[in-house]
């Protein structure tokens, strides 16, 4: 690999498991099985897109395909079809290419994604330069005449000419080259670079396999906690476990709490969160503060208007499952009709906006979230007055 293991990583959940780390997929056979399926028929397409939410299992996946494919060798153009392709992407035991990988020290694969600027810090954009690098290892012809991989993590995060420059190379691909590019919002990708690539869709995770890919990662969780975790985090490994390092589930019942039931804000709760969430060293609770919020006024938005399509009331508190206890009954309260829907639709793009500014300009945090509770108390009563 191109990248040396001190560059940074914005992917990595502190204290887990990089993806490249990862012995096994979970919950993503579908997706495994296409793959093998096309290289076993002959239709080993050089460009893949790898599609689904953030942290459901792409990552693990296209270095899983890399391995396979490195691990191939030069068996010549009789590669491309049947008789090459293994049945499982599951490594042997000891595999060497995986260690490298793991050690990002795999001269035939490379990973494009964000470099540094002259600061020494983490762009915020993967750039033309990034591009041109790529282009340059792919430039090199392999030692052995085997496979060359990239991995594109993410493609969403490649500015206007970076995405250009790739393009060239999926219009005029090398020999026994393939891209794999992980893509957590395909839509905002050039439709040239889409129509150039086959699609791999990975799913969210359910309770079962969320829990089975947590234990994984070095972190086992209840069956209750696994169901609250697979609902908060949308099936996501990567954000389950963000969401475990910050007692996520916890917060998540704590605001369901300060909401009283719809009846209003509790301001002294407010006040004890807000002193929680902003005291020393509580960055990382301040992050997971508003996104929680975000995600609860989300679900009350979705409860309301998926409610409004059920016959009859007594389907409306399991038209979105509870997350945590205290959540039905708020969603009953102020969340069961789509004019309700609405108000909280409109909270949640007024709360992202104001959210995002407050960081811009690195407002104070506590008054942030005072601000935020306080116009979702005025939402509550405007939802308790469109029941």
């Amino acid at each position: 690999m191109s990248e040396a293991p001190q560059t940074p990583e914005s992917d990595r959940v502190s204290g887990y498991p990089h993806p490249r780390e990862t012995t096994r997929l979970i919950g993503q056979a579908a997706a495994e099985r296409e793959f093998l399926g096309a290289w076993a028929e002959g239709r080993l397409h050089h460009g893949w897109l790898l599609r689904g939410s953030r942290g459901v299992g792409k990552a693990t996946l296209a270095y899983r395909i890399a391995r396979a494919l490195i691990t191939d060798g030069p068996t010549g153009e009789a590669a491309l079809f049947g008789p090459s392709a293994p049945a499982s992407l599951d490594p042997p035991e000891g595999c060497a290419i995986l260690q490298r990988i793991r050690a990002q020290s795999e001269p035939r694969l490379t990973v494009l994604r964000r470099g540094l600027n002259e600061r020494g810090r983490l762009r915020t954009q993967i750039s033309v330069d990034d591009v041109r690098a790529v282009r340059r290892f792919l430039s090199l012809s392999a030692a052995d005449g085997g496979w060359r991989v990239v991995i594109v993590d993410p493609a969403d995060e490649m500015n206007r000419s970076a995405a250009n420059a790739l393009l060239k190379v999926l219009e005029e691909p090398p020999v026994r080259t393939v891209l794999l590019l992980i893509a957590h919002a395909p839509a905002g990708l050039l439709p040239t670079i889409r129509s150039r690539c086959r699609t791999l869709d990975l799913r969210p995770l359910g309770a079962a396999d969320l829990a089975e890919a947590l234990a994984q990662a070095g972190a086992p969780v209840s069956e209750a906690d696994a169901e609250a975790l697979a609902l908060l985090a949308g099936g996501s490994v990567g954000e389950a476990l963000r969401l475990i390092a910050g007692d996520g589930v916890a917060l998540y019942g704590r605001l369901i709490a300060l909401f009283n039931g719809g009846r209003g804000v509790k301001r002294g709760a407010l006040m004890a969160l807000t002193d929680w969430a902003t005291g020393r060293d509580a960055e990382s609770r301040f992050d997971l503060v508003p996104k929680l919020t975000l995600t609860l006024i989300g679900r009350l938005a979705r409860h309301g208007a998926m409610a409004g399509a059920l016959p009859g009331s007594e389907a409306v508190p399991e038209a979105v499952p509870e997350a945590v206890p205290g959540e039905a009954p708020l969603m009953q309260a102020v969340a069961r009709s789509p004019a309700q829907a609405a108000l909280w639709a409109e909270a949640s793009a007024r709360i992202a906006a104001a959210t995002a500014h407050a960081r811009a300009v690195n407002l104070d945090p506590g008054q942030t979230i005072i601000d935020t509770f306080l116009e979702l108390d005025a939402t509550l009563t405007r939802a308790r007055d469109a029941a």
